[in-house]
């Protein structure tokens, strides 16, 4: 029987990142998906990187108040860590498309945003938020830069107060990558020891005094095969460490859409026979991770 019977982390076809390809799913199709494996109460999370993509929430709203209602089916929204910069240069009209927000060009050290409001909190019935690290806000490529200014972010999420679960700490994608499509160096894919414990520390106070859960994010980081296993065994101890700590933490696929049937390893992590859940329980039981204290969703009481 599967433990893993949430999921506070998925994309529909909505989301700016699912809209290329294959044709990608209903959210109909998904939501039976995740019941189909197991999943009992879960949330969709669409991408809002910065107001530019706000028409793709109001599609996703759309689409999921025509679903039969159900108490285990929650609307949240996913949000980048930003800067004030880059919104300012995004609602002033300077950039053509910019679907991802902007890469460079903004302040090392400037101050940091989400491109959500309280006010669209409320117009979009939104009942949680996933914010995440998603790249580097302008510091060099280089390992103790990127560390510093991902710590920075991963901070900021946590204490930010529409934010509900910090997604995938230390993900990492891009730069870095090789020609196999395999990361095995910088910034901490090679030893996730690389990391200061102290910025650990600081993170797990911050979540547990604010109320903020961190998530464990299954196809981002867990299987995710172009990850060298050492690391992916390192940040399994580290997710079961921050637990340990008192943090509560939360499931998310990051399903896709466009990406495959749910619950369906993708790449190089196909291989194992196996489904994304049996892998993933796998890797979690092995470190000792609690299934019965993970998040249960928006309505609960942790």
């Amino acid at each position: 029987m599967n433990p893993l019977t949430t999921d506070w982390h998925f994309h529909t076809r909505n989301s700016c990142d699912c809209k290329g390809g294959a044709l990608p799913t209903s959210m109909a199709e998904t939501v039976a998906a995740l019941r189909a494996a197991g999943v009992v109460d879960f949330g969709m999370t669409d991408h809002l990187h910065t107001p530019f993509n706000r028409p793709d929430i109001a599609a996703s709203r759309r689409e999921f108040d025509a679903l039969t209602p159900s108490p285990h089916q929650h609307f949240g929204v996913g949000v980048s860590c930003v800067s004030a910069w880059e919104l300012a240069e995004i609602a002033a009209g300077r950039h053509e498309n910019p679907v991802y927000g902007l890469r460079s060009g903004g302040p090392a050290g400037g101050a940091m945003a989400i491109g959500l409001t309280a006010e669209e909190v409320e117009e979009f019935g939104i009942e949680y938020v996933v914010g995440g690290a998603h790249w580097p806000l302008y510091v060099p490529m280089e390992r103790e830069a990127v560390i510093r200014d991902y710590h920075r972010q991963n901070l900021f999420l946590a204490t930010h107060p529409l934010v509900t679960v910090i997604a995938h700490p230390w993900w990492w994608m891009g730069h870095w990558r090789e020609a196999d499509g395999m990361y095995r160096t910088d910034p901490w894919l090679d030893d996730f020891g690389r990391i200061p414990k102290s910025m650990h520390v600081e993170l797990a106070a911050a979540a547990r005094e604010r109320g903020k859960r961190v998530e464990i994010n299954l196809h981002a980081m867990v299987v995710n095969g172009t990850y060298p296993e050492k690391f992916r065994r390192q940040y399994c101890e580290y997710l079961a460490g921050l637990q340990s700590a008192g943090v509560t933490l939360s499931i998310g696929t990051d399903h896709h859409a466009q990406h495959g049937r749910y619950n369906v390893l993708e790449g190089p992590a196909a291989s194992a026979g196996a489904s994304l859940f049996e892998v993933a329980v796998g890797w979690l039981e092995a470190v000792g991770i609690q299934f019965d204290r993970l998040w249960a969703g928006p309505r609960s009481a942790v």
